[in-house]
């Protein structure tokens, strides 16, 4: 239990260096005329993974499971991947990354690094430590009622950054197409 802890703390620790870095971008895109969308669903978003990482230590103790080393060391490789994934996001898109929903008018479309492969790469390394860090402890009624939450949420989430990012492209579409 003693690793577990440590280890659901250091995913702690990395959520709040994102806020720390999400603060900082965020001050950035508001220099440079940063608009925020969908802020009616973002303190949903903190109280849910806040409890989740309650959550994984709350089951993990009341329970008593003992740690199954096959679930346990496989989930515990995709926490390390999800957070590698999700540093991967942060890095390519620099100080344009935040965990609020923030579009500074006219810049392109970020395409590199993981974006290469899929829109909303950050959102998979959410759902896969969402299933993943409860699980290095055996803590499945965590893990899906997390999922249960998350995934209508993400759905939210997801349509509100496809929207913005979407009013964005409009304007450079425009220009664009108009340009010699």
């Amino acid at each position: 239990m003693t690793a577990y802890t440590v280890l659901v703390l250091l995913v702690a620790a990395e959520r709040l260096a994102e806020l720390a870095v999400a603060r900082r971008n965020a001050a950035w895109s508001a220099r440079r005329g940063g608009v925020e969308y969908g802020r009616g669903h973002y303190p949903v978003m903190v109280v849910l993974h806040t409890g989740l990482l309650a959550g994984c230590l709350a089951e993990a103790y009341a329970s008593g499971r003992p740690f199954a080393p096959a679930l346990g060391w496989t989930m515990a490789v995709l926490v390390l991947a999800a957070q590698a994934l999700r540093w991967w996001c942060i890095t390519t898109l620099g100080p344009r990354w935040n965990t609020r929903v923030i579009v500074v008018p006219g810049l392109p479309l970020v395409t590199a690094g993981p974006y290469r492969l899929m829109r909303h790469p950050n959102y998979v390394a959410v759902v896969v430590e969402g299933a993943a860090l409860p699980l290095v402890h055996g803590a499945w009624i965590t893990a899906i009622g997390f999922a249960a939450v998350n995934l209508p949420l993400l759905a939210v989430r997801l349509r509100c950054e496809n929207a913005a990012l979407d009013t964005s492209a409009a304007p450079r579409a425009a220009a664009a197409a108009v340009a010699p």
